[in-house]
């Protein structure tokens, strides 16, 4: 098999992820009529066909979406693979992407990795704040940054936090005026400012333990937001009571614009993980970040 028919492949991977030959031509930077003639050649030696085209769109038929799935995880293997060997041998270098939430982009991983980038100048970061879980595969991040529990069992991960806690809060006019809750299923009687994540159908429940015993608790109330700033507010507003990090709560029960409730149900749990799929060959670069993120007590 010639070499030839690795470029094609290449140029099919392109079309199959753009959806489009003028967007792929564009990005490969060839005439539309020619990435069309490469792919039909393609589709001759290999005696398959790879795309279905209509005018409005180009998808990949089944056989061409298992090429374009095996092939590209070939390609950023190698890729890897050339990165790796290229860094044993030079300073950091290439662009490390991360998909991470709002909290530990502020707190942990700016902090700890602005440093690299004005010692390695060869070195690139992009950091994606997203409060969504992302697969970070399917959208070819290097690794990601969510709270332990919420990782797949398949990836590798490693604490760069300390251990968590949420806290139940709540404004102390709100509190006079419609009491205290003493156990967390009291809440389903409360007004709660819920939390829906943006991959999620309905709000998330309230996760407690004490003793041994857990509860997830479905609450209601009239607002649901998963944006920290305006949970708070509305707590402070006596709109609701709220389910918010330790982190951010305790300055603000500190200063007596909130009250902690059913402090003893709020468990610490796993912090804040990096987390990468466990095939990953690492880049010196990719190495380096972990080791200046990684927790240690």
């Amino acid at each position: 098999m010639s070499e030839k028919i690795y470029d094609d492949i290449a140029a099919f991977i392109v079309v199959a992820r753009e959806e489009s030959f003028t967007k792929a031509a564009a990005k490969l930077g060839v005439s539309q009529s020619a990435l069309s003639q490469t792919i039909r050649n393609l589709e001759g030696r290999l005696q398959m066909r790879l795309l279905s085209r209509t005018t409005r769109k180009v998808s990949a038929t089944e056989l061409g979406e298992q090429l374009r799935e095996s092939a590209e995880a070939r390609l950023h293997s190698i890729a890897d693979d050339l990165n790796r060997l290229r860094g044993l041998s030079s300073a950091p270098s290439g662009t490390i992407r991360i998909s991470s939430s709002s909290h530990p982009t502020e707190n942990i991983l700016w902090p700890k990795l602005a440093p690299l980038l004005i010692e390695f100048p060869d070195l690139n970061l992009e950091i994606d704040s997203d409060a969504a879980l992302v697969d970070i595969v399917g959208k070819r991040f290097d690794a990601g940054v969510r709270l332990g529990e919420q990782i797949d069992k398949d990836m590798v991960s490693i604490p760069i936090g300390p251990p968590e806690r949420m806290r139940v809060v709540a404004s102390p006019d709100y509190l006079r005026r419609y009491g205290t809750p003493q156990h967390p299923r009291d809440l389903t009687s409360h007004d709660c400012i819920q939390i829906r994540m943006p991959t999620a159908q309905a709000p998330i429940p309230w996760e407690f333990k004490k003793d041994g015993e857990e509860l997830n608790v479905r609450v209601s109330g009239r607002v649901i937001c998963n944006n920290r700033n305006v949970q708070i507010d509305a707590a402070k507003q006596g709109l609701g009571l709220a389910w918010i990090l330790q982190d951010f709560a305790l300055p603000i029960i500190e200063r007596g614009e909130l009250v902690g409730v059913l402090s003893d149900w709020c468990n610490e749990f796993p912090g804040f993980h990096l987390y990468y799929p466990s095939r990953r060959q690492h880049s010196h670069a990719f190495e380096l970040i972990i080791k200046a993120l990684r927790w240690r007590g």
